[in-house]
């Protein structure tokens, strides 16, 4: 089965210690945290903390719950990471401090190797039958439910589409993780 159901996903410790994280998938399966080609993750966010720096890696962020935070980047950029389900791109290698907006938030992060793969999230926010393409990795259920061939998702299982459709029921909110090959 292809379904990943959030409780069954222990947390770990960010790699710098600072926080916890809920691996959903690492592409390969036997990869380490120093070779996948990508890696899905549901990150709790408690304190005021910096990122973990990932050099060779480009990242996409999407807040899932909470009132989020804004991200002072290495380069001088801010960014306010405080509307669900809204994905935000940056490089890995660029430093990171957070400042919460509020309480603790939780929020979805994809991983993508360098020069290796390339892809996104995409938001599915209407109710409906979907067919998911070859690239569509993982289908996240972000809020409600979502039908699919293998069983129903809930807030916040996961679900590794093979040939099959799903369907999003009123009021579902998807994350659709994208990832292809580098040319």
């Amino acid at each position: 089965m292809s379904i990943t159901r959030l409780a069954d996903s222990p947390a770990k410790p960010w790699k710098n210690g600072m926080g916890r994280t809920r691996e959903l998938v690492i592409h390969p399966a036997t990869a380490t945290m120093d070779d996948f080609q990508w890696r899905v993750s549901i990150a709790e966010v408690e304190n005021a903390a910096p990122f973990s720096p990932f050099p060779g890696i480009d990242r996409v962020i999407a807040l899932l719950d909470g009132e989020g935070f804004t991200m002072k980047m290495g380069d001088g950029r801010h960014h306010s990471l405080t509307t669900p389900c809204v994905p935000f791109a940056f490089a890995g290698e660029t430093g990171v401090d957070i400042a919460l907006a509020g309480g603790p938030s939780r929020d979805f992060n994809l991983m993508l190797r360098r020069g290796r793969v390339r892809g996104g999230i995409e938001t599915w926010r209407s109710a409906g039958t979907r067919q998911p393409d070859a690239s569509i990795a993982l289908v996240y259920c972000a809020q409600g439910t979502i039908d699919t061939d293998e069983g129903l998702l809930h807030t916040g299982d996961a679900w590794r589409p093979g040939s099959g459709a799903l369907v999003l029921q009123e009021g579902a909110l998807a994350l659709a993780v994208r990832v292809e090959l580098h040319p």
